[in-house]
């Protein structure tokens, strides 16, 4: 693994332990090519987990008056997979990852969970290491940060019914979604998906999934349509 006061400095967080810290970027199937390693991240992303959730849900109830039903919607978009996992590839936890060969040869949606994992193993870290005002502020600079966004941009509402529910109301129509092309071995699939109005493309998505792809065209439409 890369200098480990490089990672501290990337996440602003000094460790006494520095064991723990390592420890939260080891992947279960790094073991299975180093016996030497007896543990892996899994137990620190159990606690991390629970630690993120906490942090995100106080702060939304401190901050914020509205109904249950908009603060649910807001922290499942602040601590879903995809925000956790661009958290972590911003910080550059990728080059730090200890991986087995195969999983570091995967990519998609593979990938997005083990650097989602990475993250709240992170925070479950930071939480035993130097206890809950510190995970909160990393918490804080990292995934809290991104709120005003999502709320402005409504990023909070899945974008394939958003882009739905605008199309409707403007146009009378519910978009379709094409599969352009499908690529790469079962296990490891790319799909590319357009997403018309009419006879007209308004964005085009690539995902690991028909489903991922879906969202990822919508989202594309979306920046289009609402200009």
């Amino acid at each position: 693994m890369k200098n480990l006061n490089e990672i501290e400095e990337k996440i602003g967080v000094e460790f006494k332990d520095k064991e723990l810290l390592l420890t939260a970027f080891v992947h279960r199937s790094y073991l299975n090519e180093h016996r030497n390693v007896k543990e892996h991240n899994e137990r620190l992303e159990f606690l991390g987990d629970a630690v993120l959730e906490l942090v995100v849900t106080e702060y939304l109830y401190e901050n914020y008056n509205n109904p249950e039903g908009d603060l649910t919607n807001w922290r499942s978009a602040l601590v879903k997979t995809e925000s956790i996992s661009e958290a972590a590839k911003k910080l550059g936890f990728e080059s730090h990852l200890k991986m087995s060969r195969g999983e570091r040869a995967s990519s998609g949606r593979s990938r997005q969970l083990i650097l989602a994992n990475s993250f709240e193993a992170v925070c479950g870290a930071i939480y035993l290491d130097r206890g809950y005002q510190e995970v909160k502020k990393f918490i804080h600079n990292n995934i809290i940060i991104n709120l005003p966004r999502i709320i402005e941009n409504k990023l909070y509402i899945d974008a394939k019914s958003h882009f739905q529910e605008l199309a409707q109301e403007k146009e009378g129509i519910t978009p379709k979604y094409e599969l352009v092309s499908e690529d790469g071995p079962d296990h490891d699939k790319t799909f590319i998906i357009a997403v018309k109005i009419g006879d007209k493309v308004w964005g085009k998505g690539k995902g690991p999934s028909k489903q991922s792809a879906q969202q990822a065209a919508a989202k594309k439409a979306l920046q289009k349509y609402i200009k």
